[in-house]
C-alpha cells in the first residue's frame, strides 16, 4: 500500500513538473526575451504616470471646487450654478494656470482632457434630455399669445443685434477659414439663449416659482428653449454641411427624425406605459437611457449635434410614471453632482481671461455684454409690457429672460468645437454668460418686492 502511494506521488510530481514547472520556465524565458525589445516602451509608459489615478484626482478636485464655490454663491444670494461656472474658470488658465502652472498641470494635466471631455459630453446629453423631460408644455395653454410674443421677441431682437455685432467683429475675431455667415449666425444664437434649467433653479431659490410672474417667465422660457435649440440645430447644419444640397439634406433628415419621434415613437411609448405594470416598468427603466443615447447618436450622425436628439427624446417621453421618477432620482442626481461639474471645468480650461490683455478687448467684452443685455432684457420687457403687464412686472420678466447660464455654455462649446468661435470670442462670451446669470437673482428679487409693494398699495386704495 505504501509502495502504491509512492508511485502515485512520483506520477503526480512528474505531471506537475511537465504541465506546470516547464510551462512557467518557458514563459519566463519568452517574456525575458520580449522584455529586452519593449524596455523602451515600458519606460515610456511608466514615465506617463498613472492615468486612472490622474483622472480620479481631477474629478475629485473639480467636484470639490464646484461645490465649494456653489455654496459660497448660495450664501450671497446667487444660484449655485454661478459658482460652478466660476469654479471652472478658476481651475483653468485664467487663474490657477497663471499663478501656479505646476499645480494646474499636476491636478488637470493635458493628457486627461480627452477623457474629461467624453464624460462632460455624456453629461450634457443627459442634462439636455432631462431639460426636455422637465419642460411642462401645458404651461403654454391659455398663455400662448403671451408666451409666443415675449419669447419670440426676446429671441428675434438679440439675434439680429448679435448678427450686427458679428458683422463688425468678423474681421477681428473670426477664426481663419470661417465664413461671415456661420460666424454671424452663431453669435446671433449665442445672444438669444435663455437658460431654462437655471431660471427654474433661481425661481425656486427665490420663492418665485409658483408666483404669477414666475409661471409667465417659465412659460416664455419653454417656448424660448424649443426655438433656441431648433435654431442651434439649423446653424450647426449650415456650418457642417459642405453645400446647400447638404444643408437641405441635413435639415430634411432632422425634420424626419423629429417627426418620427413625435408621430411614431411618442404614441408607441405612451401605449407601452399605459399597458405595462409598474413592477415591469421599474425593471426596464434604465433602458430609457439607451433611448437617449441612441437618439443623441442619430442626430449627431445627421449633423445637427447630439444634444438635439436628446432634447427631442425628452420632449416626447411620457410623464407621470415610475420611469420618469427613476430618471429624476438616478440620472438627474448623477448628472448634476458629477458630470456637469466636469463640463464646467472643461469649459473653464478653454476660457483664458489672459487672452484679453489688450484694453481694447475689454471694450469689446463690454460691448458684447451691453448688446446681450439690451437685446434680451429690454426686448422681453417691451414685449411683456405690450401684452398688458405692468412696467415693474414686465421688467422683472425681462430680467428673468436675460438669464443664460449653463445653456449658453453648451452653445459656446459647440461653437468652439466647430471652429466658429476664436478663443478670444469664446472667453468674452463666457464672461457675458456669467455676468448676465449673476445679475438675474438680485434684480428679480428687488423688482418682485417693489412690484409687490406697488400692487398692495393699489389694492389698498381700491378698498
Amino acid at each position: 500500500m505504501a509502495e502504491g502511494k509512492r508511485k502515485h506521488g512520483l506520477r503526480a510530481l512528474g505531471v506537475y513538473g511537465l504541465l506546470v514547472v516547464i510551462p512557467v520556465l518557458a514563459s519566463i524565458l519568452l517574456l525575458t526575451r520580449e522584455g529586452t525589445r519593449t524596455g523602451a516602451a515600458a519606460k515610456a509608459a511608466a514615465a506617463a504616470g498613472h492615468p486612472v489615478a490622474q483622472l480620479l484626482l481631477a474629478i475629485a478636485v473639480v467636484i470639490a471646487a464646484c461645490k465649494a464655490t456653489g455654496w459660497v454663491m448660495r450664501r450671497i444670494g446667487q444660484p449655485p450654478v454661478v459658482g460652478e461656472i466660476a469654479a471652472g474658470i478658476v481651475l483653468g488658465p485664467s487663474l490657477l494656470g497663471t499663478i501656479w502652472p505646476a499645480g494646474a498641470s499636476a491636478v488637470l494635466p493635458a493628457a486627461i482632457m480627452p477623457q474629461l471631455n467624453v464624460l462632460a459630453q455624456v453629461g450634457i446629453v443627459l442634462f439636455v434630455f432631462l431639460t426636455g423631460l422637465e419642460l411642462n408644455t401645458r404651461l403654454i395653454r391659455g398663455r400662448g399669445h403671451l408666451a409666443l410674443v415675449v419669447s419670440h421677441v426676446s429671441i428675434a431682437v438679440p439675434f439680429v443685434l448679435g448678427i450686427l455685432l458679428a458683422v463688425v467683429a468678423y474681421a477681428k475675431f473670426a477664426p481663419k477659414g470661417v465664413g461671415s455667415l456661420p460666424f454671424a449666425l452663431f453669435i446671433g444664437v449665442s445672444m438669444s439663449i435663455t437658460a431654462l434649467p437655471v431660471l427654474v433653479r433661481i425661481l425656486k431659490d427665490t420663492g418665485m416659482f409658483h408666483s404669477r410672474v414666475g409661471v409667465v417667465a417659465v412659460t416664455c422660457a419653454v417656448v424660448d428653449d424649443v426655438t433656441a435649440w431648433s435654431l442651434l440645430a439649423l446653424v450647426v447644419a449650415l456650418i457642417t454641411a459642405s453645400s446647400m444640397l447638404g444643408v437641405l439634406l441635413t435639415l430634411g433628415l432632422a425634420a424626419a427624425f423629429a417627426g418620427l419621434l413625435y408621430y411614431v415613437v411618442r404614441p408607441l411609448l405612451a401605449r407601452f406605459f399605459t399597458r405595462t405594470s409598474e413592477p415591469v416598468l421599474r425593471r426596464v427603466a434604465p433602458l430609457a437611457l439607451v433611448g437617449v443615447l441612441l437618439c443623441a447618436m442619430a442626430t449627431d450622425w445627421i449633423g445637427v449635434h447630439a444634444m438635439f436628439g436628446a432634447f427631442m427624446f425628452g420632449l416626447v417621453f411620457p410623464r407621470g410614471n415610475v420611469v420618469e421618477q427613476w430618471l429624476h432620482e438616478n440620472a438627474s442626481g448623477l448628472t448634476t453632482a458629477l458630470m456637469l461639474p466636469l463640463f464646467f471645468a472643461y469649459s473653464g480650461l478653454r476660457t483664458n481671461i489672459g487672452l484679453l490683455a489688450d484694453p481694447a478687448l475689454w471694450l469689446w467684452c463690454a460691448a458684447i455684454l451691453v448688446v446681450a443685455v439690451v437685446g434680451k432684457l429690454v426686448s422681453a420687457t417691451v414685449a411683456a409690457r405690450s401684452v398688458g403687464e405692468s412696467f415693474c412686472r414686465a421688467l422683472q420678466i425681462g430680467v428673468l429672460m436675460n438669464c443664460r447660464g449653463l445653456t449658453e455654455l453648451i452653445v459656446l462649446n459647440v461653437g468652439l468645437d466647430l471652429g466658429v468661435l476664436s478663443p478670444e470670442m469664446f472667453t468674452m462670451l463666457v464672461l457675458m454668460a456669467l455676468i448676465s446669470t449673476a445679475m438675474t437673482a438680485p434684480m428679480a428679487q428687488y423688482l418682485d418686492k417693489r412690484a409687490g409693494r406697488r400692487e398692495a398699495r393699489l389694492q389698498a386704495e381700491v378698498h
